[in-house]
């Protein structure tokens, strides 16, 4: 069986989270919520997101989806 894994990261002084599916060259792009953004690689596929200013949405609930490509069985 593959396996993948996911990385997470968080930087208290600049109160960011960034999760990455892959890691891979990619760039952001805004999304509706305005501390959320994606992090698309260069064709345009979702590879991660980002969460700017996390200390600002303390005490509300955060629900974020993000659609991730299926690999076959």
């Amino acid at each position: 069986m593959e396996t993948s894994t996911v990385k997470v990261w968080f930087d208290p002084e600049a109160d960011f989270l960034e999760v990455m599916f892959d890691v891979r060259p990619g760039h952001f792009r805004e999304t509706a919520n305005p501390h959320v953004m994606e992090r698309l690689d260069e064709s345009g596929h979702v590879i991660g997101f980002a969460i700017e200013r996390v200390s600002a949405i303390q005490g509300a609930p955060i629900a974020i989806e993000v659609p991730l490509p299926r690999q076959a069985a």
